[in-house]
């Protein structure tokens, strides 16, 4: 089933009507490291006094420094000043001293932030060191935003496990390529450009092998001028049987590419003839790869928020196992016929009130095609 691990409910703290207002660009900010901090969480930080904007932040590419550090950084004098923070300030020495330290030095005198980290070593214990130190610290604010927000690195800390969103771009009736396998393009410029954009703010991007065969693709981010923001590329290869002439495996130098295998095949085989290429083992299934052992690897690995690309197979899977979180549908104005391959494979289901039931949380036209979001 979809996965409805991250519907909070909560009750919001009587705050100044300005709080929201702050907290919102601090979540915008946060948001332009989606992609590029894992195994770190996407934060944004504002200093403000007085009404006034002092600094700005959010975690810089590979998670260091953070958004309270780049925030402080940029505001020089934060005496007495607010701090709205997107998830609870680091209480723990790692690359860099912890950011609730940060704050205290700063003299910050009051820290909005929606929830707590559930990083065991960050839980509850950032809030408590501004608290001892004299500082307010308001939580709640904008708590599902937030979660949303960080949706990835919530799920790794909690469930073990990353965020999955699953695209399909389909034809009106539901294909997502013609009998003989023909796919592309299906879809107008202006939704491929929205792919890309989903890309680049996916820690990884996952096909199973028969989509790495049939199409031969890149997987990378194009035409955003975003290109240091490719994700890393996951194939779906219990056998080992990806072609080390695919542009997949002769880009793996320059672009991270991992192949998911079953600890029961031979690792090596590949790994002589591809130049940077990475293995990661997962237990076998009857279908090919153990999903749920795999994708608890993949957290271990610091991955947070992947976006599976095809195919239908692998889709069907992925929704068998409840571990899909965020479905993204293109439909375009093309009809292909009974004879087309269709979007989903075959879901172990009979009755009707057994199969997923979504809901659709936003929807937009891309050109002439009609983008559907479900959860």
């Amino acid at each position: 089933m979809i996965s409805r691990s991250l519907s909070p409910s909560f009750a919001r703290p009587t705050m100044p009507n300005n709080d929201s207002r702050w907290m919102q660009l601090a979540l915008s900010l946060g948001a332009r490291g989606l992609g590029r901090v894992w195994p770190n969480p996407a934060v944004g930080c504002v200093i403000v006094k007085d009404g006034r904007l002092l600094g700005r932040g959010w975690t810089q590419p590979s998670g260091r420094p953070h958004a309270e550090t780049v925030a402080l950084a940029q505001a020089g004098n934060a005496r007495g000043a607010t701090a709205y923070v997107t998830l609870e300030p680091c209480a723990h020495q790692g690359e860099t001293p912890p950011c609730a330290t940060a704050l205290i030095k700063a003299g910050i005198s009051r820290v909005v932030c929606p929830l707590a980290d559930p990083d065991p070593r960050v839980s509850g214990k950032g809030f408590a060191m501004l608290r001892e130190a004299g500082i307010r610290v308001d939580t709640g604010l904008m708590e599902a935003e937030a979660r949303a927000a960080n949706a990835g690195f919530l799920l790794a800390k909690t469930r073990g496990r990353p965020f999955i969103t699953l695209k399909i771009a389909a034809s009106l009736d539901g294909r997502i390529a013609t009998a003989s396998g023909e796919s592309r393009w299906i879809t107008g410029p202006e939704s491929r450009r929205y792919v890309h954009m989903l890309r680049a703010t996916h820690d990884a991007v996952m096909i199973g092998q028969g989509t790495a065969r049939a199409d031969d693709p890149m997987l990378d981010v194009r035409g955003l001028g975003l290109e240091d923001a490719n994700p890393v590329r996951l194939v779906l290869d219990s056998r080992l049987a990806l072609d080390p002439q695919s542009r997949l495996a002769r880009s793996a130098g320059d672009i991270p590419l991992w192949i998911c295998h079953s600890d029961q095949s031979e690792a090596t085989r590949l790994k002589l003839t591809v130049p940077g290429l990475e293995m990661l083992a997962a237990k076998p299934a009857q279908d090919g790869l153990d999903l749920q052992d795999l994708m608890q690897k993949l957290a271990a690995r610091g991955l947070t928020r992947i976006l599976v690309e095809g195919g239908s197979r692998l889709a069907a899977s992925l929704i068998k196992y409840g571990l899909v979180d965020r479905l993204e549908v293109f439909h375009a104005g093309v009809l292909l016929g009974a004879s087309g391959i269709p979007a989903l494979g075959a879901l172990p289901f009979d009755r009707l009130d057994e199969h997923p039931s979504l809901r659709q949380i936003e929807s937009r036209v891309l050109g002439n095609d009609h983008l559907s979001i479900w959860q």
